[in-house]
């Protein structure tokens, strides 16, 4: 009987976080070492991939220790699922779909933020049906107010204010850029619920960010 090799060990400091100076190799020469268990390319892949992944837990978790943590689990979860891995995909994508569930996983058993907080941010209607405010169109994708680095930070402190659930849909749609059938899966919830949440997530962001982009929006 062969022995089944047995997960590697990964420890996360910032050396082994760094990504490779070297050129990377090929997936298919990444496929045939992680399929066979060798703990180098497993050492290749934390070194090529942990920076990315690291940055993925980090935006879920708001925390570096747990984000850590999640990046790791990620890693010891790719290794024992190795064999299922078919190769229809990039390497990066698979690893970067593990990270986001292990560090959802870690989310779950938070204590998660009121939902109530949600609704002070949404639009308001008088009883005729009409908006109690003239509503404000802000047409600039989250992720594209975020690539900007004079608006990074405001951005990202806003979205952090949303009530969890709804923090963690915007993230997996508009940054991570997950489908909503993908973020349904992950979340454990219907896609229709997705797209209800997102779609809530998106006017309250608006609402919080609109003092900040009144000059900017039209």
């Amino acid at each position: 009987m062969s022995r089944v090799p047995a997960a590697p060990t990964f420890r996360y400091t910032m050396q082994t976080m760094e990504p490779v100076e070297s050129p990377a190799p090929e997936d298919a020469e990444l496929v045939s070492g992680l399929r066979a268990g060798d703990p180098r390319v497993f050492e290749l892949m934390v070194r090529q991939y942990g920076p990315r992944l690291l940055s993925t837990t980090r935006r879920i978790l708001n925390n570096d220790e747990d984000a850590r943590d999640a990046v790791q689990d990620a890693f010891i979860s790719a290794f024992r699922a190795r064999a299922q891995f078919a190769g229809d995909s990039k390497i990066s994508t698979w690893l970067h779909r593990i990270a986001v569930n292990a560090a959802l996983t870690r989310l779950r058993s938070r204590q998660r933020k009121s939902e109530d907080a949600l609704d002070d941010l949404l639009p308001q209607f008088q009883p005729n049906g009409h908006y109690a405010e003239k509503l404000v169109a802000w047409n600039e994708p989250a992720d594209e107010a975020v690539s900007r680095k004079e608006t990074k930070t405001l951005v990202r402190g806003k979205i952090d204010e949303l009530p969890e659930s709804y923090r963690t849909v915007l993230l997996l749609r508009d940054i991570e850029g997950l489908s909503t059938e993908e973020a349904a899966r992950m979340l454990q919830i219907t896609p229709n619920a997705v797209k209800l949440r997102l779609h809530r997530a998106r006017l309250a962001l608006r609402a919080l960010l609109r003092p900040h982009f009144q000059g900017a929006v039209a």
